[in-house]
């Protein structure tokens, strides 16, 4: 999947092309809307950004996972190369060390995470300050000229670039589950 930014500071606009890309097949878990005003996005029944998306939570914790599992690999290797595991402690406070220093480190990557905003929506920092909202879509190959088709009728909207989108698999299972909840 491909993800495509645009910019715009009209809402009432995005609410139309929202809908407009959902009458033509492209799933609103595809579509989303980040702005600073999350009361306003929320009052023209466009789907958001969530607050927890909005920070760097699982990229920071990622980051902090590989650490961890380089600290893990270092203890458990330096614990052979000393031979501390012929003890008779043998390799059990080796292995639950490197278990606690990698959970810790990827536990502080994510906390780091939290104080941080979203690796993917840096870049948008200014024009979002400047009350405008970052609209983007995560679109398959074959749905990309339905994109092009729906925002070439709508002039306000700026293309602010393109990027990694969620995995397919995300998309479809989010899709689902919330087809899922109507349901119920």
């Amino acid at each position: 999947m491909n993800r495509r930014y645009y910019i715009s500071d009209d809402l009432d606009d995005l609410e139309t092309v929202e809908s407009e890309l959902e009458a033509s097949g492209i799933n609103t878990e595809q579509i989303h809307v980040l702005s600073e005003k999350d009361a306003e996005v929320e009052h023209h029944h466009l789907h958001d950004v969530p607050s927890f998306m909005k920070q760097d939570v699982v990229h920071s914790g990622e980051i902090g996972a590989l650490v961890g599992l380089i600290l893990a690999a270092l203890v458990l290797g330096l614990a052979y190369w000393l031979g501390w595991t012929a003890t008779a402690a043998g390799w059990t406070p080796f292995v639950f060390l490197a278990i606690v220093i990698f959970g810790f480190c990827t536990w502080e990557g994510g906390f780091f995470g939290i104080q941080v905003p979203n690796a993917h929506f840096r870049g948008f920092r200014q024009k979002l300050k400047e009350g405008k909202h970052v609209f983007f879509v995560d679109v398959e190959p074959e749905q990309e000229p339905v994109l092009d088709r729906v925002v070439a009728h709508h002039p306000g909207l700026q293309l602010a670039g393109s990027g990694a989108a969620a995995p397919h698999w995300i998309v479809a299972w989010l899709h689902r589950w919330h087809q899922f909840k109507r349901t119920i």
